[in-house]
């Protein structure tokens, strides 16, 4: 017969749980990975979008900290995530000043406004997000390719616009770059407007163009994945969503294969990867009940596709999780599970 070995312990045999600050500083080296990818693609302008967009939002979260005679609370990393996820989601040659308006809303109105760290209603990167697309909608538009030669030596010239000033023409910019044939769309925005779709291993692997963090859907899985495997991140929400935009786009494909995209097509492209897995899984913004993840998660995902297919904008992924966002309490309300032994309430007659 093998031998087996008991190990003996004293108690207390409950670990201690990982604090706050542990889990955010792990999203953080979990978005490094991302951060630097985008870099890769888009160059010097990616990186002075990711620096200056995160220290707009620390900086702000720093002087509202002042303002209300409250202790710092930059060293917490939310606001550095909320820095990262929000340069991750705009364009390459978004204009720096602009990223610095983003900041300060995704902080001053998507955080402080609702009482800080773990009180914020919506996620906060995509209220900065969601605030640029209404006030700048032609530079939040407005894409340059990936692996443009001479990228780690020149920016964009949009990135260092002027506030309020036109920036220079990016047709003009393509040609000094000698890069032809670039459209200026998005994959998504190609599907949608022009019926042509992208090869799905190209968007798989991020050789396309987008917004920052728009590149790696592989990457961004095992980014996530780390984070899932140190048991800070709820897995059930991210494969929730990518299972309601599977279910719901393959739903549409079966009906008409030439009108609506292929359900790989729609899970690889635009921002769905990254918004599933760091975005619909903010811990405060979501629901914690176990039938509520797996609604919350479907919601996300089923309102994505039907943005995409049939709203004005080429991206639905933004509009979908503030979305579940907002009606979180609702769903945390009508899933919450029965206390065991106890009995419904009957109603007393009059």
């Amino acid at each position: 017969m093998a031998k087996q070995t008991v190990e003996l312990r004293t108690s207390p045999h409950i670990r201690k749980a990982p604090s706050v600050d542990e889990i955010m500083r792990n999203v953080v080296y979990a978005l490094i990975p991302i951060c630097l990818f985008a870099i890769y693609q888009f160059g010097i302008s990616a990186l002075a979008l990711i620096i200056v967009v995160t220290g707009s939002c620390l900086l702000t979260e720093a002087f509202f900290c002042r303002m209300s005679g409250k202790p710092n609370t930059i060293n917490d990393y939310s606001g550095a995530i909320t820095g990262m996820l929000l340069a991750l989601t705009l364009p390459p040659g978004f204009p720096l000043w602009m990223g610095v308006v983003a900041g300060f809303i995704a902080i001053g109105l998507g955080k402080t406004l609702f009482g800080g760290l773990g009180y914020n209603v919506l996620n906060p990167a995509l209220i900065g997000r969601a605030f640029v697309q209404a006030a700048f909608p032609a530079a939040i538009t407005t894409w340059t390719p990936a692996f443009a030669p001479g990228r780690f030596v020149e920016f964009i010239p949009s990135t260092l616009a002027l506030p309020f000033t036109k920036p220079p023409s990016i047709e003009s910019w393509l040609q000094g770059v000698a890069i032809d044939g670039f459209s200026g769309a998005t994959p998504l925005a190609l599907q949608k407007f022009e019926n042509i779709s992208t090869d799905t291993m190209s968007l798989f692997t991020g050789m396309t163009p987008g917004s920052v963090g728009e590149g790696s859907a592989l990457l961004i899985l095992i980014c996530g994945s780390y984070l899932i495997i140190r048991n800070m991140m709820d897995w059930r929400i991210p494969a929730a969503m990518l299972l309601g935009v599977l279910l719901t786009s393959g739903a549409f494909f079966m009906i008409d294969a030439v009108k609506y995209p292929d359900p790989l097509f729609v899970l690889f492209s635009g921002g769905l990867m990254l918004g599933a897995i760091f975005m619909a899984s903010d811990m405060v913004a979501s629901p914690v009940t176990p039938r509520g993840v797996l609604i919350y998660g479907l919601f996300i995902g089923f309102l994505t596709v039907i943005i995409r297919l049939f709203g004005g904008q080429a991206e639905g992924v933004m509009y979908a999780i503030l979305l579940g966002n907002a009606a979180s309490p609702l769903i945390e309300a009508v899933t919450q599970p029965r206390i065991y032994g106890a009995q419904k309430k009957v109603k007393s007659e009059q």
